[in-house]
C-alpha cells in the first residue's frame, strides 16, 4: 500500500496550517477527505486530487513522542495496510514500538533539515521573506488594537474608544446610540470586523429597514473587506430548493431587512434554527413596545435576540420614544438585568448624584460636601482612600491632584450608571462638526404642474406632490413633454453649476427616474456630464460614478443620487449640496446632509434648496426650516415631532390651506423647542462620559497611527509581490498598480485578474473611493502571511558571506525555531503566545555566534555564488551541517521553557485582573453579566492548557558558506 494514499488513522499535516499539527485521516468519500486536528478540536475537508497535505511520516533518526508523553528514537518504519508502526528505543535504552495513531498531536515534521539535506535549497529571497513575516506576526500579534485599525475609516476618538471596548468582551450585547454623523454604522463594523478576525465570531445576522440594507452590504465591503449576502426574495427563492437544508446555513454573513421576517414567519422560524454568534439591528427605535402591547417587529428580534449569543442594537434616539420604549430596547439586550419599567425608572433617578460628582471631578471644581460624602460612601475600597486624602491634604501637589481625580473619575465610570450596555456620544460632546448654511432658492411654478397638485387624489401620492415630474411624468397624456423642458429648477442648476466654478457638488432627488433625466438634460443643454448613482445600477456601476466624481483632476463636477445616495458613502470632498427635492421623512433629510455633515469636513456646508413657490414643495420647505429648523443644525426631537404632527402635515400637503400651514409651522416649532430642551436637560452626563474616556481614546488612536506605519507595510509588501510574481508600478503619489506577473506560480489572495490600484496609505485610502487599501489586517496582507508560511518554501536557505571574522571556507548552519502553540483563535493563544522566533548561528565548533553575527550583518556580508555550486558545497558539508542541528536543538530547548513561562504569567495577568476587576464590580454594577466571568475563567484555564502543551518547532535552516 503506497504511503500516499488516504486510509482512515493515518497522521498527516496541513501545509497552509502547519500549527494544527498533526491531522487523522477520519473519512475518505471519493473525491474528498476528512482530517481531525485533535490539537485544536478542529476538522477540515479536502478534495484528494489538490488537498494541500504531507504525510507525516518520520524516519529513523527522528525523536517522536506519543500521546501518552513518552519518547523514543525511531529505528525503523513498519507499513501494515497504509498505517505506519515506529520501531525503536527509549531513553534507557529499551526497545520500544508506537503506533502512528498513538503518536502525540502537537508533533510537527522537520521538514527544513529533511529539504536541506536533499538539496532542495529555496533562492535566499524566499527565507528573507519567511524570516520577516515571522517577525512581523509576533509583533502585531502582541497588538491590543488588532482588528480595530485596518479598515477604511478615519481614526476617531470615540469610535475607537466604544469598538474597542465593546469588540474585546466575549458576546457582547450593547446599544450603540451615538447622535446622527458620530458613525454608528462604523462603530458596529469595527466591531464585527474584530469578532470576525479574532474568531469570537464566525456567524453575523444584520437587520436593517428596506431602505438601508444596500448601505450596510456598502460599508461592509468598502471599508471593513467584508462580504455580506443580502437574502431577498430572490434570493429566498433559489435557496429553498427541495427543503433538506436551512438556507441560512448556506453563508456565514447574512444581511436582509426587518420585512423580510415580519411578512414571513416560516423564514423567522428557520433563522431562529440557525446558528447566530452576532445579531445587529439598525434603527431599533422603530421598534414599538409597550407593557401591554409588542409590535411584530420589537417580537421578530426579542426572539433572535435570546437565541444570539452577541447582540448589537443602534439609534441615535434612545430617550426620544420616551422611556418605556428606551427600557424596551435594553430588555432586548438583557432581558434578566431590565425585569420591569418601574424598577428601571426608579434605577435612573440614583445616577444623578454620581453625574454630579463625575463633573466636578473631571472639571476640577471645588467639592461639595454632598459630593465629598457620597465619594466616601461610595469609593471605599482599593487604594481609592488613597485618592480621595490626596484631595483633601492642604499640601498636595496639582499633579498629585489631577492623577487622583482621574482615578475616581474612572472608578465611579465603572461601577455606575449603563455604561456596559448603552454608548451615547453627542455632537455637543465630540465636536468636531462643521456648520451648515441654508441656500434657499424659490421659483416660480410652472403651470403644467398645476394638474398634479389641483387633481390631488386617492392615487396622488405624497411623493408625487413633492416631487411634481414624477406625478407629471405618471400621466400618459404627458408622455410626449420632457418636464426638464419647462422646470424652471433645470436652468436653475445650470447657472449654479457655472457660478461655482470646479467646485464639487452633490446632488440628491427622491428617485432614479429623476436623476436619469436631470443627467441627460445637463447634457443635451449644457454639454455637462454628470455622474449618476441611483439603485438600478450595480455595486461595481455605482463605483466608478464615486471615482468619477471624486477625481479631482479629470472627474466630473456634480453628481446625481437618487435616495440611495444617502448611502454611507464618503462625499466629504464636497461642501455643496443640493436638495432638489425634500424628503418627506425629518430621517432622510438628516441622512441626506449627512453625507457632507460627518466628522472631518474641512469647509461649512451649502445647503442648496430649489423649490417652487406656492406649492406642496413650499409649504414642506417652511416646515423643516421654520418648524424643526432641521437644515441649518441637526434635530433630535425631529423623529417624535414628526410622528406626532404626520397627520397634519399630510393634511396641509394635500389640502393646502394658509392657516393651517401657520398653526401647524407653530405647533411644530413650539414641540421641538420643548423636546430638544427635554432632551438636553435629561442628557446622562455620566453615560456620555463613560461612552469616551479621553485619555483612554488618545492613546489608542496613538497606538494605531504608530502600528500602522504605511512605509514599513509597503517595505514588506514589495517582498512578497517579488517572491509571488507579482508586478506592480507606480500609479501617483502613495498609490500603486498590482497585476499577475506572467510568473505567478499560484493563486495570490485577493489579487484580481484585470488588476488594482492599491494605497497603504489611510487619507489617500478615504479620497480614493476606488483604491483597494491594505493594511496589515487587509485579507490580502493576512492572506499573503499565512501563505507565506503555510508552505515549505523559503524554510531553507543558503548565503555566501565575507567577514572579516570569519575564517574563509567555514560553514555556518542559521537557524529559526519557533516557540508555538497549536493555533486556537477561540482561546487567542495567538494573543498570550504568538510564535515566537528563536535564532541561532552554529558555527563547525557548535558554538552560537549569533550575537556576532546577526541578520542584517549577514545581509551587508553578502556575496553572490553561482546556484550549481550552491549544491555542491551543501552535498560536501553534509556531516558537518547534521552535527549542527542537535546543538541548535538543545539551545532551543533550553530557552523556550522561559518563553512558555513568560507566557503563562501574560496570561494569568492579563486575564486575572480582568476577572478580578469584573468581579469586583458585580457588586456594585448589575450590568456585570455572570457568563462574561465564567467566559474569561474557561478561557485562562484553557489557555494554560494549552501553553503547557507548547511546542518548540524548527521553522527554516540556512547554510552560511564563509569566502
Amino acid at each position: 500500500m503506497a504511503l500516499s494514499e488516504f486510509i482512515p488513522g493515518q497522521r498527516w499535516v496541513s501545509d497552509a496550517e502547519a500549527d494544527k499539527g498533526l491531522g487523522t485521516v477520519i473519512k475518505v468519500d471519493g473525491r474528498t477527505v476528512t482530517l481531525a486536528f485533535l490539537a485544536t478540536g478542529e476538522s477540515r475537508t479536502y478534495a484528494t486530487q489538490t488537498a494541500p497535505l504531507t504525510r507525516a511520516v518520520f524516519q529513523p533518526g527522528n525523536a517522536i513522542i506519543s500521546h501518552e508523553g513518552w519518547a523514543m528514537v525511531v529505528q525503523s518504519i513498519e507499513d501494515k495496510d497504509g498505517l505506519v508502526t515506529y520501531h525503536g528505543v527509549l531513553e534507557d535504552g529499551a526497545a520500544a514500538q508506537l503506533e502512528e495513531g498513538e503518536l502525540d498531536n502537537f508533533l510537527q515534521l522537520n521538514l527544513p533539515t529533511d529539504r536541506l539535506f536533499s538539496g532542495r535549497i529555496d533562492k535566499p529571497k524566499w527565507f528573507e521573506l519567511r524570516y520577516q513575516t515571522l517577525l512581523e506576526m509576533n509583533r502585531l500579534a502582541h497588538s491590543e488594537i488588532w482588528g480595530l485599525t485596518g479598515v477604511r475609516t478615519s481614526l476617531i476618538p470615540h469610535q475607537m474608544y466604544i469598538a474597542h471596548e465593546v469588540a474585546n468582551r466575549y458576546a457582547p450585547r450593547v446599544l450603540l446610540a451615538d447622535e446622527v454623523g458620530l458613525g454608528k454604522t462604523i462603530e458596529a463594523g469595527l466591531i464585527i470586523h474584530h469578532q470576525l478576525l479574532m474568531e469570537r465570531a464566525q456567524r453575523v445576522l444584520i437587520v436593517t429597514p428596506g431602505p438601508l440594507v444596500h448601505q450596510w452590504l456598502v460599508e461592509m465591503l468598502r471599508r471593513f473587506n467584508l462580504h455580506f449576502s443580502v437574502f431577498n426574495e430572490e434570493r429566498w427563492q433559489s435557496l429553498v430548493g427541495d427543503g433538506e437544508i436551512n438556507p441560512f446555513d448556506t453563508e456565514q454573513l447574512v444581511l436582509c431587512d426587518l420585512e423580510f421576517f415580519t411578512q414571513h414567519s416560516e423564514r423567522l422560524e428557520m433563522a431562529l434554527e440557525s446558528q447566530w454568534d452576532l445579531l445587529v439591528v439598525d434603527e431599533a427605535h422603530h421598534l414599538q413596545w409597550t407593557e401591554t402591547e409588542s409590535s411584530p417587529e420589537y417580537l421578530c428580534i426579542e426572539l433572535l435576540a435570546t437565541k444570539t449569543a452577541g447582540v448589537l442594537l443602534l439609534t441615535a434616539t434612545p430617550e426620544q420614544l420616551g422611556k418605556a420604549a428606551h427600557f424596551a430596547r435594553l430588555k432586548l439586550l438583557d432581558p434578566d438585568r431590565y425585569p420591569s419599567l418601574a424598577a428601571f425608572i426608579e434605577e435612573e433617578t440614583d445616577y444623578g448624584p454620581v453625574a454630579q460628582a463625575v463633573e466636578a471631578l473631571m472639571t476640577a471644581e471645588s467639592l461639595s460636601s454632598e459630593i465629598s460624602n457620597l465619594l466616601t460612601s461610595t469609593l471605599i475600597e482599593g487604594d481609592n482612600r488613597k485618592h480621595l486624602d490626596v484631595l483633601t491634604a492642604p499640601d498636595s501637589g496639582d499633579e498629585e491632584i489631577e492623577i487622583a481625580r482621574e482615578a475616581l473619575v474612572e472608578h465611579l465610570l465603572d461601577r455606575h450608571g449603563a455604561g456596559r450596555v448603552l454608548f451615547r456620544n453627542t455632537r455637543s460632546a465630540v465636536k468636531g462638526f462643521p456648520s451648515r448654511q441654508l441656500n434657499p432658492a424659490p421659483l416660480s411654478a410652472p403651470p403644467e404642474y398645476a394638474s398634479v397638485w389641483s387633481g390631488a387624489g386617492d392615487e396622488t401620492t405624497i411623493q408625487f406632490l413633492i416631487a411634481p415630474e414624477l406625478g407629471f411624468q405618471n400621466n400618459s397624456e404627458n408622455a410626449a413633454t420632457l418636464w426638464t423642458d419647462f422646470d424652471p429648477r433645470v436652468p436653475w442648476l445650470i447657472e449654479q453649476l457655472k457660478a461655482f466654478g470646479d467646485e464639487k457638488i452633490l446632488l440628491i432627488a427622491a428617485s432614479a427616474e429623476t436623476v436619469l433625466d436631470l443627467s441627460s438634460a445637463l447634457r443635451l443643454k449644457s454639454g455637462i456630464h454628470a455622474a449618476v448613482f441611483h439603485e438600478g445600477m450595480s455595486i461595481v456601476e455605482r463605483d466608478r460614478a464615486a471615482a468619477f466624481f471624486a477625481d479631482p483632476e479629470d472627474g466630473t463636477q456634480i453628481l446625481i443620487c437618487s435616495e440611495i445616495g444617502s448611502e454611507g458613502r464618503n462625499f466629504q470632498f464636497s461642501r455643496h449640496l443640493i436638495l432638489f427635492d425634500l424628503p418627506f421623512n425629518p430621517d432622510l433629510m438628516e441622512q441626506r446632509i449627512g453625507r457632507l455633515d460627518r466628522i472631518g469636513q474641512m469647509h461649512d456646508i451649502q445647503i442648496h434648496v430649489p423649490y417652487l413657490v406656492d406649492s406642496p414643495q413650499e409649504t414642506l420647505f417652511y416646515w423643516y426650516q421654520q418648524g424643526l429648523s432641521a437644515f441649518e443644525q441637526s434635530c433630535p426631537a425631529a423623529h417624535s415631532v414628526f410622528a406626532e404632527v404626520f397627520t397634519e402635515l399630510e393634511t396641509v400637503l394635500f389640502l393646502p390651506d394658509e392657516q393651517r400651514i401657520e398653526a401647524l409651522i407653530q405647533t411644530t416649532r413650539e414641540r421641538t423647542e420643548a423636546l430638544n430642551e427635554e432632551l438636553h436637560r435629561g442628557r446622562d452626563r455620566l453615560l456620555e462620559y463613560n461612552s469616551c474616556r479621553p485619555k483612554r481614546a488618545k492613546a489608542l488612536i496613538d497606538q494605531a497611527i504608530e502600528q500602522e506605519d504605511p512605509a514599513h507595510l509597503f517595505s514588506y509588501l514589495e517582498r512578497v509581490f517579488d517572491c509571488y510574481g507579482i508586478d506592480f508600478e507606480s500609479h501617483s503619489h502613495n498609490s500603486w498598480i498590482l497585476r499577475p506577473g506572467p510568473y505567478l506560480e499560484t493563486g495570490f489572495p485577493g489579487l484580481m485578474e484585470e488588476g488594482m490600484t492599491i494605497t497603504c496609505h489611510r487619507e489617500t485610502a478615504l479620497s480614493n473611493e476606488d483604491q483597494h487599501y491594505l493594511s496589515w489586517e487587509h485579507p490580502m496582507v493576512t492572506g499573503a502571511m499565512e501563505m507565506t508560511l503555510g508552505a515549505e518554501k523559503g524554510n531553507t536557505g543558503f548565503t555566501a558571506i565575507q567577514h572579516p571574522g570569519i575564517k574563509p571556507g567555514s560553514v555556518l548552519l542559521e537557524c529559526l525555531y519557533v516557540v508555538d502553540t497549536a493555533s486556537n483563535k477561540n482561546l487567542e493563544t495567538r494573543r498570550y503566545l504568538p510564535p515566537t522566533v528563536m535564532r541561532f548561528v552554529i558555527d563547525q565548533q557548535g558554538r552560537d555566534i549569533a550575537d556576532a553575527l546577526s541578520h542584517e550583518r549577514i545581509k551587508e556580508c553578502h556575496v553572490d555564488v553561482d546556484k550549481h555550486i550552491v549544491r555542491k558545497i551543501a552535498k560536501a558539508c553534509l556531516n558537518d551541517l547534521k552535527n549542527m542541528v542537535p546543538v541548535a536543538d538543545a539551545l532551543a530547548n533550553q530557552q523556550a521553557p522561559e518563553i512558555i513561562q513568560q507566557a503563562q504569567i501574560r496570561t494569568r495577568e492579563m486575564l486575572g485582573k480582568e476577572m478580578d476587576r469584573l468581579k469586583a464590580l458585580q457588586l456594585v454594577n448589575p450590568n456585570i453579566r455572570e457568563d462574561e466571568v465564567t467566559y474569561l475563567e474557561n478561557q485562562q484555564q484553557q489557555l494554560l492548557n494549552m501553553l503547557e502543551k507548547a511546542v518548540v518547532r524548527l521553522d527554516a535552516v540556512r547554510m552560511i558558506v564563509a569566502g
